[in-house]
């Protein structure tokens, strides 16, 4: 891919969009998760300009972009220390699956609500007994040979989000009447179907959005309730899953801009044996390092965007596994550095800096952890024996 030089629109865009999270900023987050509630404010007013469909059809009420720009959104909100986590699930993934497969109705349904903020999806695949490898996921869905009705069985965990969404875009799996074996399907689920529960995670991440275990427990389904076609299920669940990779990139990259720029706030303005802390190199250069890690995952970043936007999915597959990986690395690193940076500070409330840590983490582990992204790589792209 030649060198992608930012537009003018995604330029303005950036502007735009820093300038509504600066207008809410780390305190009214940081607020909002005291209060335990999701930050509606903002995600209302981020959906009447337009900035959470941005990816999504413009007949449909979206902004008639794609993962670039939403991207770009995500990470300008982090930047600004007001990230919406629920970006990655919503409009990204669920939107992105519904936009390419989905019937017209169900666009019709749910993509004028997803683009707005109006309605909320979240998104289950991960299972406790399946972890990375999606080929033992359990959940499963039958017909009812009665009424043609599907019914769904099973159990997923770490779903964000669930409180606040209308229905949960489900993974599942149907058997092949062709081969008997199960293959991947997903589902359109409402949270107030009759047999679906949700328990909340008790979470040691500071986060507005929470965690939950769900469990179905034969959910009746009508026909319609399938994305897209039976047998091409795969396709489909990778459809939302590159640009998943892509948007924790994104959250990545901008929650590690927003530590390193009140670190080098803070090493401009203390003063310590009559020059600022930031005038050493011992101090300046593991922020510069911090720079440019972040610069560098943010053009592998762009680039996955780029591949997937133009419809090559092999080409942004790799290359969003490698943006997720980069950014998540190079989060962490700064995040570390920030809180180093401002030593005891960096581990006071009033510095809001410590409960990034954690945070930050989150980028290592989801939606892929780290190990996983090195097997993808080593395999797929280097040619390696598969070692699982």
């Amino acid at each position: 891919m030649t060198a992608q030089i930012e537009t003018d629109e995604h330029k303005a865009l950036r502007a735009a969009v820093a300038a509504l999270g600066t207008k809410y900023g780390r305190d009214y987050i940081t607020r909002t998760v005291a209060e335990g509630r999701h930050p509606t404010e903002l995600w209302n007013e981020a959906g009447k300009l337009g900035y959470l469909g941005v990816n999504l059809p413009e007949e449909h009420g979206g902004g008639g972009g794609g993962i670039a720009e939403l991207s770009i959104v995500l990470e300008e909100l982090g930047a600004a220390g007001s990230p919406l986590l629920m970006l990655v699930v919503s409009p990204a993934i669920c939107g992105t699956v519904i936009a390419r497969f989905g019937t017209e109705e169900q666009k019709r349904t749910w993509l004028p609500g997803l683009s707005d903020g109006s309605r909320l999806m979240a998104f289950g695949i991960t299972e406790p007994d399946a972890g990375s490898n999606s080929h033992r996921i359990t959940t499963t869905a039958r017909r009812d040979p009665a009424s043609g009705d599907w019914l769904l069985t099973g159990r997923k965990v770490f779903i964000s989000g669930v409180d606040m969404a209308d229905a949960v875009l489900i993974v599942g799996r149907t058997e092949d009447a062709r081969t008997g074996r199960l293959k991947p399907c997903l589902f359109i689920v409402p949270t107030d179907a009759e047999g679906f529960h949700k328990r909340p995670i008790d979470m040691e991440l500071n986060a507005a959005e929470k965690q939950f275990e769900l469990t179905l427990d034969d959910v009746r389904l009508p026909a319609d309730a399938l994305v897209g076609d039976e047998d091409a299920g795969l396709l489909q669940l990778f459809a939302g899953l590159n640009p998943e990779r892509i948007m924790t990139a994104a959250f990545a990259i901008g929650m590690g801009r927003y530590a390193l720029s009140r670190a080098i706030e803070y090493a401009r303005d203390r003063t310590v044996w009559k020059a600022p802390i930031g005038a050493h190199q011992a101090i300046a250069h593991p922020l510069a390092q911090a720079h440019i890690d972040l610069e560098l995952a943010r053009l592998m970043m762009q680039k996955a965007a780029h591949l997937y936007d133009a419809g090559d999915d092999i080409g942004a597959g790799e290359a969003a596994n490698m943006a997720k990986y980069a950014a998540g690395e190079a989060c962490v690193r700064a995040v570390d550095q920030a809180v180093h940076t401002l030593g005891g500070n960096g581990l006071t409330r009033e510095f809001g800096l410590a409960s990034l840590i954690t945070a930050a983490r989150v980028a290592r582990i989801a939606p892929v952890s780290r190990e996983m992204i090195l097997n993808y790589v080593s395999h797929q792209t280097l040619g390696l024996p598969k070692s699982y």
